[in-house]
């Protein structure tokens, strides 16, 4: 019997993920952890009124969910200001991403984004053929400068951004974003991924011009609407890309239940305001912490803390394995220099505390 006769392109990808999840690393270790502080995901969870849908909607979940979403479709518009026609939701902003580099790049076309940036967009752009050209940060912040530039440099088709950042929590105020989007070069796109949005500063977001062609905005229930399981977001942009989502979607991809959920919790932003007040105070804790154990914080717009442990990427690494080994899941960026950080996730006080007890003798070990 002959092996599956797999694409050329197939053929040269290596059998990885962009990340290890925390089970993985359970099952490795052979104990859960104690405190999962590593994925970006918001413990503080989603709104009651949001559980209490999905409860509602899980006696109808025989049925497959709505495949325009049309529902939640009108109220993303109503909220916005915008028509129904430039909105489209998906599996997450992963899914969305997918979907985007399906429909504009073809093996050997340029596509621009940060050295180090989400890596999520990089393995979709590896899986369709196109080829990546990187910028490095300036500072602990992606340049938007710099990746214009390459673009125009490159011909390239789409533009990578993520404003807030992941990895580093950083973010650009809108005025900067405004100019990067008028600056895209002809025939390019800017991809703005505003995935934290939610937890950064008023004037962090650009103006929301649905009719501009060069730009396409993605947002996600997963982060601020605590959300993550349920796998849904959404993007914002002209009438005729968002319609060609169409062509290549997986039409029945967004749950039933995920669509009851994000739009009882998009119906409820007194929820949204408390859960982003949980977060600050838990960046706040995090920086505290890491001030008491003589390190540094990056200025964050997210809800998550990068934290420098002021070496290089082998340090934070044996620092970050100390952690681990005591049942506290975080993260790292995985580029240099930002890889001299470990990424802390904002969690429940009793969540940071944990973290706040582990880490000590983390460092400790790491520098012996």
């Amino acid at each position: 019997m002959t092996d599956p006769r797999y694409t050329a392109l197939v053929a040269t990808l290596p059998s990885t993920v962009p990340f290890v999840g925390p089970e993985t690393q359970e099952r490795t270790r052979g104990a859960p952890f104690a405190a999962r502080l590593g994925a970006n995901e918001n413990v503080f969870g989603p709104s009651p009124r949001a559980i209490a849908a999905m409860k509602r909607a899980v006696a109808g979940v025989w049925q497959y969910g709505d495949p325009e979403n049309f529902d939640l479709k009108q109220a993303l518009a109503a909220h916005y200001g915008i028509a129904a026609e430039n909105v489209v939701v998906g599996e997450g902003i992963d899914g969305l991403l997918g979907y985007l580099v399906r429909l504009l790049v073809s093996p050997g076309d340029k596509v621009v984004t940060s050295r180090g940036a989400y890596p999520t967009f990089s393995y979709h752009v590896a899986g369709y053929g196109g080829e990546l050209v990187t910028v490095p940060y300036r500072g602990d912040y992606e340049d938007p400068v710099a990746l214009i530039e390459a673009a125009a440099e490159a011909d390239a088709k789409l533009i990578y951004i993520a404003n807030p950042d992941n990895p580093m929590g950083t973010h650009q105020p809108g005025s900067v974003m405004e100019a990067m989007i008028a600056a895209v070069p002809e025939g390019a796109l800017l991809v703005l991924d505003e995935a934290y949005l939610e937890f950064a500063p008023a004037d962090t977001a650009p103006p929301l011009d649905v009719a501009n062609k060069r730009v396409i905005r993605l947002r996600t229930f997963s982060k601020a609407y605590g959300m993550a399981g349920a796998r849904i977001g959404y993007a914002l942009g002209e009438a005729g890309l968002i319609g060609a989502f169409d062509k290549v979607r997986n039409h029945f991809g967004v749950n039933r239940l995920a669509q009851a959920g994000a739009l009882e919790a998009l119906a409820d932003q007194r929820y949204l305001e408390q859960t982003v007040a949980n977060v600050a105070e838990a960046r706040s804790r995090l920086e505290t912490i890491a001030t008491e154990n003589g390190l540094t914080v990056v200025p964050s717009a997210a809800n998550f803390v990068a934290i420098d442990c002021g070496q290089d990427g082998k340090f934070a690494r044996r620092v970050l394995d100390g952690l681990i080994a005591r049942g506290v899941f975080v993260r790292m960026p995985l580029v240099a220099p930002q890889d001299r950080c470990i990424r802390v996730s904002a969690g429940t006080p009793e969540l940071v505390e944990l973290f706040a007890a582990a880490l000590p003798d983390a460092l400790k070990e790491a520098t012996e």
